[in-house]
């Protein structure tokens, strides 16, 4: 088979894979390593695609696809891609998408198959998640600092996969109204966050963080709240994980969550305000 080339997204088609049946499913469990290939992402251990175009359009073209970038911090994993992967794409099992002269290596766009994801009002929250909540005088709130959630998902993360150039993008795509991002606060203090890009009733989560025990997995269940109350009903997880897994997440198959994106899906509108986190408690049995 030759190599296969599309010159955007809309043009794509899911070139054939063949799973490992020996594999195994490790993942991460906020937001991809960046190394260009996670450990056991579940289906194909490779990525569906390279391309280096990393514009918004591009990335919300890939997003409606259920694919998602993973950049190439730096050489070093630029080279490691075209290494790993070069026969792939010589076979065309791997796809080449954008101009024939641009270098395809330096991102690698996956497209987990199947991928974990949480269905709305399915956030299962911990004993000590409760107690904190019960305790803690935690606020939540929507879109109100994109910016900072970005940062303090990728601080510290090295190689770092939420580079300069895909966070303009998010950024540029927050600021159209298809990125979101969810705040935890203690006070004024920022402790927790989540973001990810909303197609129809889908978030499709890319990363979250927490500087308090269990702020990260609030996070989850206020995107879960908000997304429910604006009439969605999935969050992606995009990575399998131990705290995606002790949240509820269960694996769903390429091809249901593509039904569920649609063909023409438009951005997602999130109730925005400031809201008491222990509003995200389960009621008391009756």
């Amino acid at each position: 088979m030759p190599t296969s080339r599309y010159r955007d997204w809309e043009s794509f088609a899911f070139p054939p894979v063949h799973p490992d049946p020996g594999a195994g499913v490790a993942g991460v469990a906020d937001g991809p390593g960046g190394a260009g290939r996670p450990d056991g992402a579940g289906g194909a251990d490779q990525p569906v695609a390279f391309c280096a175009d990393l514009s918004p359009a591009s990335v919300l073209g890939a997003y409606r696809r259920g694919i998602v970038p993973l950049p190439a911090s730096d050489d070093y994993f630029r080279t490691l891609n075209e290494v790993r992967y070069e026969d792939e794409v010589a076979a065309g099992t791997v796809a080449l998408v954008g101009a024939e002269g641009d270098d395809p290596y330096w991102v690698a766009w996956w497209a987990p198959d199947p991928r974990p994801v949480i269905g709305v009002g399915q956030v299962h929250l911990g004993r000590n998640v409760r107690k904190r909540l019960r305790r803690a005088a935690l606020t939540t709130s929507a879109n109100a600092a994109f910016g900072r959630v970005a940062e303090a998902c990728r601080a510290g993360r090295e190689p770092r996969w939420l580079t300069d150039p895909l966070l303009g993008s998010l950024t540029e795509l927050h600021r159209q109204g298809w990125a979101h991002s969810i705040e935890v606060w203690c006070g004024d203090d920022l402790v927790g966050g989540a973001m990810g890009i909303g197609l129809g009733g889908v978030i499709s989560g890319d990363s979250l963080f927490g500087r308090l025990p269990g702020a990260a997995a609030v996070a989850v269940a206020d995107m879960s709240a908000r997304l429910e109350a604006a009439g969605g009903v999935l969050i992606d997880a995009q990575w399998d994980g131990p705290l995606l897994r002790s949240l509820g997440a269960a694996p769903m198959s390429r091809e249901h969550y593509l039904a569920l994106l649609g063909e023409e899906t438009g951005p997602l509108s999130l109730p925005t305000g400031r809201q008491l986190a222990g509003r995200l408690l389960p009621p008391p049995p009756a």
